[in-house]
């Protein structure tokens, strides 16, 4: 069996406030996170070289023989059997970008140069790949899942058009209608669909996640494990344990763990001049556009809004922001922020951490000692800035 080593690359920084706290191959994107689908897909032992503060949660497990690869690359079957097919000291890239290297020894610097690679690449670079890219990892994800698994039926009383789904065992429909003809729809096990509720594929619905009754769903759509997602939903991608359980709408976004939007939360995800939309970039430190005209928002771990919230087009917010208020607040919300449109103090770390204990403890999860750490360093790291 490989052990491959998904590491962090010169992606990291460009996928801020995402990575600030998990590995790039932590990404989920389709089904499944990048790692998940080397494990699922690939049969490959897997850990991270990643952050030193994040090293503690995912550490690096190194053998004899090592396949380092970038953590946002995509592990379609064809580089993949590129990479498990080089040799000792080789490396494999693309176009200038760094795919993979074959070493015994503990990979420091990552090579400029090595083979090129063949085929379709797909390298998440920038938060809006991972909306605009899910339709087409969702469809990657199903075709594997058609040749190595079985569905379950879908019940009766399900308004069903077309057949292009998947149901994991123990996952259910309540009456609602459920349309393939544009897309797969995918249900993890034990996840449910609720009463009326309307879907429009492609939806990934992952492992003990819902959707509440009447809720109104666009793909390309991923709702991560153990998340809770009501209202209107388009194009969206909410990595797991995080709730949109009531009405509002949200386009184009990519929302992370823990994250809660209260009621009549809402997005705007595209601007009135139709014109590109720009958002915040942590590396570069300033805003670059995402090269189309649909971004609503990218949203770190751990943040919360208040009861209707409106994110304006292409706004950014920190891990631990606490939103709230009237109007638009800014479309840059720093880490650890508290407030609204009338501006944003510090939110003490003490009381983040109180917040993430309760709030994880509902799903029996403990907020360790090492997540602690974690969320200490980001705060050090990124202090809050009027």
């Amino acid at each position: 069996m490989a052990n491959v080593i998904l590491t962090d690359h010169q992606e990291r920084d460009h996928l801020l406030p995402l990575t600030h706290t998990r590995p790039v191959a932590g990404i989920r994107m389709g089904l499944w996170t990048m790692a998940e689908r080397w494990e699922r897909c690939w049969a490959c032992d897997v850990s991270f070289q990643t952050q030193d503060f994040l090293a503690k949660v995912f550490p690096v497990k190194r053998t004899e023989d090592n396949f380092y690869v970038n953590g946002a690359l995509f592990p379609t079957a064809s580089v993949v059997d590129q990479i498990l097919g080089l040799k000792e000291g080789e490396s494999l890239g693309s176009e200038g970008r760094w795919l993979a290297t074959r070493s015994a020894e503990a990979l420091t610097d990552v090579p400029n140069a090595g083979k090129e690679a063949s085929g379709e690449i797909r390298i998440i670079q920038r938060p809006w790949h991972i909306f605009q890219w899910n339709g087409w990892a969702i469809e990657a994800d199903m075709a594997w899942l058609r040749k190595n698994a079985s569905s379950q039926d879908v019940p009766s009383g399900v308004t069903l058009i077309g057949d292009n789904i998947f149901l994991e065992e123990g996952a259910q429909i309540m009456p609602s209608i459920i349309n393939t003809d544009e897309g797969a729809v995918y249900l993890g096990k034990d996840a449910l669909i609720m009463e009326g509720s309307l879907v429009r594929g492609s939806l990934a619905l992952m492992e003990h996640a819902q959707l509440k009754m009447g809720a109104k769903i666009y793909g390309p759509t991923t709702i991560g494990p153990h998340s809770k997602v009501g209202g209107e939903v388009n194009n969206c991608v909410i990595f797991g344990f995080s709730n949109k359980g009531h009405d509002g709408f949200i386009g184009n976004s990519v929302i992370g763990e823990w994250c809660n939007l209260g009621a009549d939360t809402n997005t705007s995800n595209l601007k009135n001049n139709y014109a590109d939309v720009k958002i915040y970039n942590y590396a570069l430190g300033r805003s670059e556009s995402t090269g189309g005209q649909f971004c609503g928002l990218i949203m770190g771990d751990h943040a919360k809004a208040g009861i209707n919230t409106m994110f304006n087009t292409g706004t950014v917010c920190g891990v631990f922001a606490n939103v709230f208020g009237g109007d638009f607040p800014h479309r840059k919300i720093p880490d650890f922020a508290w407030g609204g449109a009338a501006g944003f103090k510090a939110y003490r770390l003490k009381d983040a951490l109180e917040v993430a204990e309760k709030v994880m403890s509902r799903r029996d999860i403990a907020l360790t000692e090492e997540w602690i750490e974690v969320y200490t360093h980001i705060n050090e790291r990124y202090p809050f800035e009027r």
